[in-house]
């Protein structure tokens, strides 16, 4: 393992008891960093800091489809932490997959709310404090699917597209400071969001991975924390792909 300097920086991950989120808080931790959990299963968020017992971790209990409870904790996880460096936006669901004009209009409103507005709550919350301190590093969680488009998955694909626009966005805001805000956008990585999917909609997104493989939590650990070092001082609004050779663009 490559080791990213991470020391004395300050990190918020959303949905990181389990997943992608967790691989990513551990591998921020394994470079120095001190990471604040965030998640809305308390339970699940408790047993995650038991494993990760004797690390600068902490946590915080937190639903992140609510603009006023992330204003709140982002204030108080500064206060504990006295700032914050690095945000990761990855709490995440898939949603149903069924074809578009059958697809229920509370579950769409439900997947756009994690998935996308939620990484602006976010932001709105988290980059000022950045702004203020003259340094921060963002990295979105996006998906392949937002730049292609998967069939049976209108919802998803929609905010993941919408993360990608919202990404350069907010860079080309912060590109006079020492900000980078960033997206990645994989392929599928075997975590539970495959429970809330078919097993023919698993089937196709690996027919469409050229390696033959669904991409390693720990693959995505690994891009994501040299994106969230200081050595990233340049690229900023740009998507990196995980995708095993399947974006085109």
């Amino acid at each position: 393992m490559n080791q990213i300097d991470l020391k004395g920086r300050r990190a918020v991950v959303t949905g990181a008891a389990q997943g992608i989120g967790l691989s990513i808080a551990q591998r921020l931790l394994a470079s120095g960093a001190h990471v604040c959990l965030w998640d809305q299963d308390a339970a699940l968020l408790e047993e995650t800091c038991e494993v990760l017992a004797g690390s600068p971790v902490s946590s915080q209990v937190v639903d992140v489809t609510d603009s006023d409870a992330v204003a709140e904790t982002a204030q108080q996880t500064a206060t504990d932490l006295g700032g914050i460096d690095i945000l990761v936006n990855n709490a995440g669901i898939a949603g149903p997959t069924v074809p578009s004009w059958e697809y229920p209009v509370p579950d769409w409103q439900n997947v756009i709310d994690v998935d996308l507005n939620a990484v602006y709550y976010c932001c709105r919350a988290v980059i000022p404090m950045m702004r203020e301190q003259d340094y921060g590093r963002v990295v979105n969680v996006a998906s392949i699917a937002g730049k292609e488009g998967n069939p049976n998955a209108a919802a998803y694909s929609a905010a993941k597209a919408g993360v990608i626009a919202l990404t350069k966005s907010i860079a080309k805001e912060t590109a006079d400071l020492n900000i980078a805000v960033n997206c990645i956008s994989p392929a599928a990585a075997k975590t539970r969001i495959f429970d809330q999917i078919s097993q023919q909609h698993i089937d196709y997104m690996l027919s469409k991975i050229p390696r033959g493989r669904f991409v390693l939590v720990e693959e995505i650990a690994a891009m994501v924390a040299w994106m969230v070092s200081e050595e990233n001082s340049f690229t900023t609004g740009a998507a990196f792909d995980l995708s095993g050779g399947r974006a085109t663009y």
